[in-house]
């Protein structure tokens, strides 16, 4: 009876202390579950373009026989870039010019004889017949001379198409000829941009398009993440690619840092929308087997255990992940030792709630 009596004593014990959290419970961290505005955010590969290009393709057809820049020179308006060989033209213009030559003597001709034959039909001796035909003759002399001469203005145009210069005052891209090369007015040159402000292109699924609005911020990342520039939608084209099914968003890019370069590909991250949300810690979380799961500190009426729960999360805010269901603000989220814990752990809480956001709150005073 004695032992019976002692043991039934120990185990009223233990089971006196427990739901007090005083005997087997294990200490933790805990912190509340804060809310921050959380972004609604998705990632696209953009292509960055200059806000004003030029991309160079001769007029005429022929080999090059000079190039007078090369990739990256800083030109102005009307710098030549490339010679295309002009002998040919050079030959039909002279060609030209000749016939209008010997159509002058003809128009000279057919003046003089004009004017002869009206001092003769004014003296009666030609009858009206010579006169007029006299006077077509002339006539047709000189419509012939100007169309020679429009002729030959045209072949003069077109000589000047076969040194290539530059629309507009800019920087010299990539020079894919050689001297040499035969190119056609399908051929590209090079392009001429100028510095200064690009323009991300940005191609939407056609599927989210109807969330697309000018304004909607666009934050353009590197290669870790970080930021480089922020922007805003400044186009939306209102037709749908028939390859790529993806509606094209334009989002202007000041580049005032020169980080930036044509044709280069970017991260770019439209904000959908921001609203706020539950947010833990990144190191707090644990993922087994695809699914995201937390401990909270549940204060029940034998005391206070430790109860797992799945949660799931969206996109990092900083430390932090956004918690899109399983938790709500205020919860107390237990943030050391979790790796000790199972569900249903009786647990005593170590820290207060003011603890951790007091200590936050501090450090950018002592900065200012």
């Amino acid at each position: 009876m004695v032992s019976l009596a002692g043991c039934g004593a120990k185990t009223s014990t233990v089971n006196a202390e427990a739901p007090n959290g005083t005997g087997g419970a294990t200490p933790v961290q805990v912190q509340p579950v804060e809310s921050k505005p959380i972004a609604q955010t998705t990632e696209y590969l953009s292509l960055m373009k200059s806000r004003h290009s030029a991309s160079i393709n001769p007029q005429v057809e022929g080999y090059i026989t000079k190039i007078f820049v090369n990739s990256g020179d800083s030109v102005a308006a009307g710098t030549p870039l490339i010679q295309i060989d002009p002998l040919k033209q050079e030959a039909t213009v002279s060609s030209q010019e000749a016939s209008r030559a010997a159509q002058e003597s003809n128009v000279n001709l057919a003046r003089i004889n004009l004017d002869r034959a009206k001092k003769l039909w004014d003296a009666g001796v030609i009858p009206k017949s010579d006169l007029d035909n006299a006077q077509s003759t002339y006539d047709t002399s000189v419509a012939q001379l100007k169309s020679l001469e429009h002729q030959v203005q045209e072949q003069q145009v077109e000589l000047r198409y076969y040194k290539v210069s530059a629309p507009m005052s800019g920087i010299v891209g990539d020079i894919p000829v050689h001297v040499g090369d035969r190119v056609t007015v399908s051929s590209l040159l090079t392009t001429v941009d100028e510095p200064g402000a690009l323009e991300a292109y940005i191609y939407v699924p056609a599927s989210r398009a109807h969330q697309l609005r000018l304004g909607l911020p666009v934050h353009l990342l590197d290669e870790a993440g970080n930021l480089r520039a922020d922007s805003q939608i400044t186009f939306i084209s209102p037709q749908v690619d028939m390859d790529t099914q993806t509606v094209l968003a334009k989002a202007a890019v000041p580049n005032n840092k020169g980080n930036l370069r044509i044709a280069q590909q970017v991260r770019a991250q439209i904000v959908w929308s921001t609203a706020p949300g539950p947010v833990v810690p990144v190191l707090s979380v644990t993922r087994i087997n695809g699914q995201f799961f937390v401990f909270v500190a549940s204060k029940e009426a034998k005391g206070t255990f430790a109860r797992q729960r799945v949660v799931k999360v969206g996109d990092t805010v900083g430390n932090d992940y956004a918690v899109l269901d399983g938790l709500q603000p205020g919860d107390h989220l237990i943030v050391s030792g979790t790796q000790f814990l199972q569900d249903g752990a009786p647990v005593t809480e170590q820290m207060e709630t003011p603890a951790t956001p007091a200590k936050t709150e501090s450090a950018p005073k002592t900065g200012n």
